[in-house]
C-alpha cells in the first residue's frame, strides 16, 4: 500500500523511531502517567465509556464527556495542569510537521487488545493548516483512513511500533479510526514496565491559530 492510495496529504514513515528511542520514550511516558494518569472518557450525549484510556501533555488536553468534545487545560481527575510534551515528541514535530508553530497537545491513547477507535475526524481545533502527527508504540494496529465523508471509501494499513503518520492537506480532515489491535505483536511495553503489553498512540496537534495565520 503506497501513500498515493490514501487521501492527499497523508504521509507514512515506517520505523521512524528505532528500538532504543522507543524504549526511552516509554520510560518517559511511565513518569508522565504518574503525574497525569490514564482515565476513560465518555461519549457525548450517551455517556458511554470509550474503549481506550487516555491522558494528555501540553498546554491543551483533548477531552470528551456527555457535554461534548473540547480542549481543557487541566487533568479532569487530578485537577492539575497537563505535564509538558515529551522532548522526543517535540523533536518529531520539528522534523516532520513542516509547520512554523509548535504543537500544543499531545494526546496519549492506551489501547488494550480489545480497544477500538471508530471513524472520526479531528475537528475541535481552531486551525486545520497544521498537520496531525501520530506515533505508534507497542502492539501493531489496523488503521483505517477515508475521506471527507463518513460513509465514503476507506483504505487500511498496519501501523507498527515506531511508525509515524502525518495527516495534512485533505487528509487532515479525513475520517479515520483503528479497527483492531494485534495483541502480543510487540514486546516493547511488556519489557519496559507494562506487564500486560498493549498499544500507545501519541498524537500531536496544534489547537489555537498562530498570530498572522488566515482563518
Amino acid at each position: 500500500m503506497t501513500e498515493a492510495e490514501f487521501a492527499e496529504g497523508f504521509r507514512y514513515l515506517p520505523g521512524y523511531l528505532d528500538a532504543e528511542a522507543q524504549a526511552a520514550l516509554v520510560a518517559e511516558l511511565r513518569a508522565l502517567l504518574a503525574e497525569a494518569p490514564l482515565y476513560r472518557p465518555t461519549m457525548p450525549r450517551s455517556g458511554r465509556p470509550f474503549s481506550v484510556r487516555m491522558t494528555n501533555a501540553g498546554s491543551h488536553g483533548w477531552f470528551s464527556d456527555k457535554t461534548g468534545y473540547r480542549y481543557v487545560t487541566h487533568h479532569p481527575k487530578t485537577g492539575q495542569p497537563w505535564p509538558a510534551i515529551p522532548a522526543a515528541m517535540e523533536r518529531i514535530w520539528a522534523e516532520v510537521a513542516d509547520y512554523p508553530a509548535g504543537p500544543e497537545c499531545c494526546l496519549i491513547n492506551f489501547y488494550e487488545p480489545e480497544a477500538r477507535m471508530g471513524l472520526h475526524r479531528d475537528e475541535d481545533e481552531e486551525t486545520f493548516a497544521a498537520p496531525v502527527v501520530s506515533l505508534s508504540l507497542g502492539d501493531s494496529a489496523v488503521f483505517r483512513l477515508g475521506g471527507a465523508q463518513r460513509r465514503g471509501p476507506t483504505r487500511s494499513l498496519k501501523l507498527h511500533s515506531g511508525d509515524v503518520m502525518i495527516l495534512s492537506g485533505a487528509a487532515r480532515r479525513a475520517y479515520h479510526g483503528v479497527d483492531r489491535v494485534l495483541g502480543g505483536s510487540s514486546r516493547l511495553l511488556a519489557q519496559n514496565g507494562w506487564p500486560d503489553g498493549g498499544r500507545i498512540n501519541l498524537t500531536l496537534r496544534r489547537v489555537t491559530r498562530p498570530a498572522g495565520e488566515a482563518g
